[in-house]
This record gives structure tokens, C-alpha cells and sequence, in this order.
């Protein structure tokens, strides 16, 4: 049975973990050491390149997942697309969470207006390889 190894900035949800098992058929999910879960969290703007500083989660998941194994990739754009990139490369199937987004806005006797937003995991979706070319 293949494994979900996330690279992911928020802690994996009950629905989001009952779903990897039903719809993905995981038998176990395998979090990031702290070292890697920090670097994926926090990806600095100032570089014009980020392949060096995301060079040891590449390697993480390189030793961690084997081929057919999925990962659950959600984070920072460049991060994220170079990731799934590493990912199909390494024979693995790159996925993310898909959500039905509610926003419920208060207005107060002041004039303000407070917004609130609830996230809701539907499923998981698998990325889609880009065309070479394209």
C-alpha cells in the first residue's frame, strides 16, 4: 500500500486524513522532520532561485517516498511547483487538497465589517503533468 508524505504548511485535518486512506488507500502518512517542515514554512522572498534552499526537502523526499507513493503538495507557488516537478520525476504522485471556501460577513453598528472564512476539505485532486514545450 503506498504512502502519503506531505509537504504542507498547516497540520493534515481528520476529513483530510480519513480521505487519504479511503480515496488514496495509504496505509500511513509521513510528516516532515522539524529541519524540513521549517524550511517548507518558511521560503525567504530574497532569493532570486530557491533550488539550493528547498535542495534538503528534495532530498528528504527522495529518501523518505518510493515510486508510486503520493505526496500532498500545498505551500509557497515557486516551492510548490518545483516540488511536484521533483516529485513526478522520482515516479510519485503529487496531490493537493481541494476546498469549498464559506465566507460569512458581520457588519457592526460602526461601520466595520468582520469577515469570516471556514475552509472545507473535499478531496484530493492529483496535479497535472505540464507538457514538455508548453
Amino acid at each position: 500500500m503506498p504512502s502519503l508524505i506531505l509537504l504542507f504548511n498547516h497540520r493534515l485535518t481528520a476529513p483530510q486524513e480519513a480521505d487519504a486512506r479511503q480515496s488514496l488507500g495509504v496505509a500511513r502518512i509521513v510528516a516532515p522532520p522539524p529541519e524540513i517542515q521549517a524550511l517548507w514554512s518558511q521560503v525567504p522572498p530574497e532569493p532570486e532561485s530557491i533550488v539550493n534552499f528547498l535542495a534538503p526537502v528534495s532530498v528528504w523526499l527522495a529518501a523518505t517516498a518510493r515510486p508510486g507513493d503520493f505526496v500532498l503538495i500545498q505551500g509557497e507557488f515557486g516551492a510548490t511547483c518545483l516540488m511536484v516537478k521533483k516529485a513526478f520525476a522520482l515516479g510519485l504522485i503529487p496531490v493537493y487538497s481541494t476546498t469549498r471556501r464559506e465566507a460569512i460577513e458581520e457588519h457592526t453598528e460602526d461601520g466595520a465589517v468582520h469577515i469570516r472564512h471556514t475552509f472545507s476539505h473535499q478531496r484530493f485532486r492529483q496535479y497535472d503533468p505540464c507538457p514538455s514545450g508548453e
